[in-house]
């Protein structure tokens, strides 16, 4: 196995190499430099193995006391926001002026003018991430819901923030708060989600028995969730969304000292896997929130995931194990030649 490979110094027959003492100093050097190359050479493996290694099934970054029910029909997305906002500053506002405000901000930067009664649109809801929580926020809309699926975990695990999804054809917004899978998103991309953890804002305001929205923190598999985050679609306008999932995403920094402040991530066990396909999710803009229709819930029929294909990271980091190891057994053997060389007894 990779990793745990022995290393074993060579075998000396003195009947064939003269005088043991003549060899003893030479062996005993190309033993620690081939000791010193292997550890060289494992030092080198990537990152990346070490963080599965440590991968304990999944995060939930919900904790108690974050949640806020929305305080009008209108004010999923601010409400949502709210909630992450509490996850991600260590904050327990509840406030209807804040989710106002949020509201009013998000508004004025729709990118479609739409009625009141309809909220706000993605690019709104989008700017109300990045201006109140963090602005490494972007809008991500995907081709599918696979791709979809894999993006936002992937990018909440290596921001550990959460990720803010359309349901209902973007007529409500949720917020996607962790999720177990077979194998660490943020060091593999040969993963299968198997649950997902989600939060709805209207929880509380509605009838918590007949109601859309479920008890915050809600477990469901993707083939559940697939029956709520469906692609985007708006009557009354034509917008670039429509037919993709949208969702807000964190996307990882890639200039140092970019980073915030972010909440600790609660490991979970790994439960049994269910396929999802490779992601191929594309960037345009979020989606927002109105009333909401208690039957949608019942009308969603969830479809089987197709499993993942995508192996490239992993390979290309046994590749470089491999050769790294190659390499260090080759100078160990040239080191043990001139060794063995050196220890023969000379002539009378």
């Amino acid at each position: 196995m990779i990793g745990r490979l022995a290393v074993r110094a060579p075998i000396v027959d003195p009947r064939h190499h003269g005088d043991v003492r003549g060899i003893a100093r030479p062996a005993v050097a190309a033993r620690l430099a081939l000791a010193a190359l292997l550890v060289a050479a494992l030092a080198g493996f990537p990152a990346t193995s070490a963080a599965a290694s440590r991968w304990t099934g999944g995060i939930d970054l919900y904790r108690s006391g974050v949640f806020t029910t929305q305080k009008s029909w209108l004010w999923c997305t601010p409400a949502s926001i709210q909630i992450v906002r509490n996850i991600v500053r260590h904050e327990a506002d509840h406030s209807a002026a804040s989710q106002s405000r949020y509201f009013d901000y998000m508004r004025a930067h729709d990118r479609y003018r739409i009625p009141v009664r309809d909220g706000t649109d993605p690019a709104g809801w989008t700017a109300g991430f990045r201006q109140y929580v963090d602005s490494r926020y972007r809008l991500v809309a995907s081709t599918s819901f696979d791709s979809a699926l894999r993006s936002a975990v992937t990018n909440l695990r290596k921001t550990n923030l959460p990720v803010g999804i359309t349901v209902e054809h973007g007529n409500h917004a949720w917020v996607l708060t962790g999720f177990t899978a077979t194998a660490d998103p943020a060091a593999t991309s040969r993963f299968t989600v198997t649950s997902v953890r989600v939060v709805g804002p209207l929880y509380g305001l509605q009838s918590r028995s007949y109601g859309y929205d479920m008890r915050p923190d809600t477990k469901l598999t993707p083939r559940q969730l697939r029956g709520f985050f469906t692609p985007w679609h708006y009557t009354s306008v034509p917008m670039a969304w429509e037919n993709r999932w949208v969702s807000i995403q964190p996307i990882p920094a890639t200039l140092p000292g970019t980073a915030t402040t972010a909440p600790t991530a609660s490991p979970m066990a790994t439960p049994s896997p269910v396929p999802v396909a490779a992601a191929t999710s594309q960037a345009p803009q979020p989606t927002a929130s109105p009333a909401l229709v208690a039957a949608a819930a019942a009308s969603a029929a969830p479809r089987t995931p197709a499993p993942s294909s995508d192996g490239a990271q992993l390979a290309t980091a046994n590749t470089q194990l491999i050769a790294l190891l190659v390499a260090a057994l080759a100078l160990a053997s040239i080191v043990l030649a001139l060794g063995v060389r050196s220890g023969r007894p000379r002539s009378p």
